[in-house]
C-alpha cells in the first residue's frame, strides 16, 4: 500500500549517522546547558533513551541549524567528545528524505545524484518545449497582446503542470504521512496545530534561542537567514496565489489571460518573483559564507541546487513578463515552464521538502508540551 509505514526500514539496525545523534543526545541530556536554545532540547529532556530511530529522526527535523548550541558548547570540537548538535542532525535529516521518500527508488537516486537530476530534468523539459515550438513553427513568432496561450493551448498547459503538481502533492504527502505514523504523535491536539503553523511561518526556532538570530560564518548573532528564508517562503506563496487568482479569473469569472500589468494575478506573481529572486539570492551568499562546521557538508551541493532552481524559476518568470510582448516570448515561456516543471519534480525529494518534515515535527514537539509532565518518551 502507498501509506503503508516504513516498519521494514525502522527494524533495521541505526545507521552510522543515527548512532552518532544518538551518542550527541546523550551527552547533551546529561548536561542540558542548551535547554532553552530551541525545540530540540526540551524535546530531549522528555526522553529517557535515544535508541528509537523514528525519535532521532524527529529531533533532526525539529532543528533548524541556527548553530547556537554549537558555538556555546564546551564539549564541541577539538573537545574529545566531539559534540555537534548542529551536524549530526542535519546529516540524519538528509536521510529522512531518502528513507521516507516516495516512490523511495527516487529518494535513493536523488540523494545520490540530486544537482545532477534536478539539472538534467531541467534541459530535457526546457528541451522537449523548444522542439515541440520549433516544430510549429512557433518558436520566434510573436502572439497578438502577448497571449501564452497562442504559443501552448491552455488545456495543454494544464495537463501539463495538472500532472506535475499532482504527482509532487502525492509524493510529498505519502512521505510526510510515514514519517507521521512512524513518530507516533499522540492524540491531544487542543491548540498544538496553531502553535505548530505560527512556529513555521514565523520561523520562531532560527532566533538562536536568544531572539537575536542564527550564527552564521562564526559566533555572532544575525537575523539574516530568517529574513532570508521569509522573503523566499512568502515569495513562493505569493506566486502560488498568483496562480490561484488566474485560475479563479479564468474559471469562475471568465476572463481569459494575458492580464494587464495592474492585474491582480501580475502583481502577486510580480510581487512574489522578486521575493523568489532576493530570497534565493541571499540564502546563497550564507551558505557560500557558513562556517564549515554549520550542517552536513555533503549536502551543500544539494543545496545550492535547490536555490539556484528557485532563482531560475522566478528569473525567467519575471523575464518572462517582461519580454511577453517581443519575439523572444515563445522562447522565454519554453525554458521558464522546464524549469517550473522541473522544480516541482524533485520537490518531494530535496530541500523543500524538509519544511513539511519539520511542520511536522514542530506539530508533534506542541503536542508533547501539551501531555502531562513526569512523562517520559523513548526506548520503547
Amino acid at each position: 500500500m502507498l501509506n503503508e509505514p516504513s516498519a521494514a526500514w525502522l527494524g533495521r539496525p541505526l545507521s552510522e549517522a543515527e548512532k552518532e545523534v544518538s551518542r550527541v543526545m546523550q551527552i547533551c541530556n546529561s548536561c542540558r546547558y542548551c535547554e532553552g536554545y530551541c525545540g530540540v532540547f526540551p524535546a530531549m529532556t522528555r526522553r529517557i533513551g535515544f535508541d528509537v530511530r523514528a525519535d532521532i529522526h524527529y529531533l533532526a527535523n525539529l532543528c533548524h541549524s541556527c548553530g547556537a548550541c554549537l558555538h556555546a558548547c564546551q564539549y564541541a570540537p577539538p573537545h574529545e567528545f566531539a559534540v555537534n548538535v548542529p551536524r549530526s542532525l542535519a546529516t540524519v535529516r538528509g536521510q529522512t528524505y531518502r528513507d521516507y521518500a516516495w516512490p523511495s527508488v527516487l529518494g535513493r537516486l536523488y540523494e545520490s545524484s540530486g544537482p545532477t537530476l534536478a539539472v538534467a530534468a531541467a534541459a530535457s523539459l526546457t528541451l522537449f518545449l523548444l522542439l515541440a515550438l520549433a516544430m510549429t513553427g512557433s518558436l520566434f513568432q510573436t502572439p497578438a497582446r502577448g497571449n501564452f496561450y497562442a504559443v501552448f493551448p491552455h488545456r495543454t498547459l494544464v495537463l501539463l503542470f495538472g500532472s506535475v503538481f499532482t504527482y509532487s502533492s502525492v509524493a510529498l504527502a505519502i512521505g510526510v504521512g510515514r514519517f507521521w505514523r512512524d513518530v507516533r504523535p499522540g492524540t491531544s491536539m487542543r491548540g498544538a496545530a496553531t502553535e505548530a503553523v505560527g512556529h513555521a511561518l514565523t520561523l520562531k526556532y532560527l532566533d538562536g534561542g536568544h531572539g537575536e538570530g542564527c550564527n552564521d560564518e562564526d559566533d555572532r548573532f544575525t537575523l539574516r537567514r530568517r529574513r532570508f528564508h521569509h522573503l523566499t517562503f512568502y515569495g513562493f506563496a505569493l506566486c502560488v496565489a498568483s496562480t490561484a487568482v488566474a485560475t479563479l479569473y479564468h474559471y469562475v469569472l471568465g476572463l481569459s489571460a494575458p492580464y494587464a500589468l495592474t492585474s491582480l494575478p501580475v502583481i502577486l506573481g510580480t510581487v512574489g518573483g522578486a521575493g523568489l529572486l532576493a530570497g534565493p539570492a541571499g540564502l546563497m551568499w550564507l551558505n557560500l559564507r557558513r562556517n564549515a562546521a554549520h550542517g552536513d557538508p555533503a549536502q551543500r551541493t544539494m543545496d545550492r541546487a535547490f536555490i539556484l532552481l528557485l532563482f531560475a524559476a522566478s528569473l525567467t518568470g519575471l523575464a518572462l513578463m517582461a519580454g511577453r510582448e517581443t519575439a523572444g516570448m515563445a522562447l522565454l515561456l519554453a525554458i521558464h515552464l522546464g524549469i517550473v516543471m522541473a522544480l516541482f519534480l524533485t520537490l518531494p525529494y530535496g530541500k523543500f521538502a524538509h519544511g513539511f518534515y519539520r511542520l511536522a515535527s514542530l506539530l508533534k514537539s506542541s503536542i508533547e508540551r501539551r501531555m502531562p509532565s513526569g512523562i517520559k518518551l523513548g526506548s520503547e
